[in-house]
């Protein structure tokens, strides 16, 4: 993955736990933007870097739930922990199914929250790195002709190369061809790899074929 740049969102309307928390991550070497409201953050340009978004789960105007189901809508990935004083267990449970790193009560232990804030950069790491791999596949994708489109299709679907030559009606050593084109097109090592790709890309089978 090319090299990004990495910070950490600090969003909570208590001026003493946002400078603390603020210090807290500055003297880890981290790169830190504080908020005093969600409206805040979402007013400043999106990041496409690495990072994270530690925020308070109850403030003035929209919570911090209310934020992570705005950026689960927008499709954004920078992962989420919560620091509270007014969370309970359900509370918690719904933001760790919507995809929340961890739920910390306050006053949380320094190195407990650090350790989610590392834990939260690894995910988003691996996100991106998924998300760059799959615009790569798209890429190459491209490059393939119409008919070898239709036989790398036909191939991540399960269909073996004699299957294939009848359902395009061309011969089997025609299909071979252009099956190891589309192979060296899309810098595939295998089968597998292949259809892992074509899966996180969201290519289906052809639809006659479902």
């Amino acid at each position: 993955m090319t090299e990004k740049p990495t910070r950490i969102f600090v969003i909570d309307d208590d001026d003493s736990v946002r400078r603390g928390v603020t210090y807290l991550l500055q003297a880890a070497n981290y790169t830190v933007e504080a908020f005093a409201a969600a409206e805040d953050f979402l007013a400043r340009d999106p990041f496409s870097g690495i990072g994270c978004i530690i925020v308070d789960v109850r403030m003035p105007g929209m919570s911090g739930l209310d934020l992570q189901e705005r950026l689960n809508q927008a499709g954004n990935s920078l992962p989420i922990v919560f620091i509270t004083g007014h969370g309970d267990l359900p509370m918690g449970v719904s933001a760790m199914k919507k995809g929340a790193v961890d739920f910390l009560p306050k006053p949380f232990d320094d190195e407990e929250l650090l350790a989610a804030v590392e834990l939260a950069l690894e995910r988003n790491k691996k996100t991106l790195s998924e998300f760059e791999d799959v615009q790569d596949f798209r890429d190459r994708l491209k490059t393939l002709s119409p008919r070898e489109h239709d036989v790398f299709r036909l191939v991540v679907s399960g269909m073996l190369n004699k299957q294939i030559a009848a359902a395009l009606d061309i011969a089997e050593q025609t299909v071979k061809i252009h099956r190891g084109r589309v192979m060296r097109k899309l810098q595939a090592d295998s089968l597998a790899g292949l259809v892992r790709l074509a899966e996180k890309a969201g290519i289906s089978a052809p639809e006659e074929l479902q």
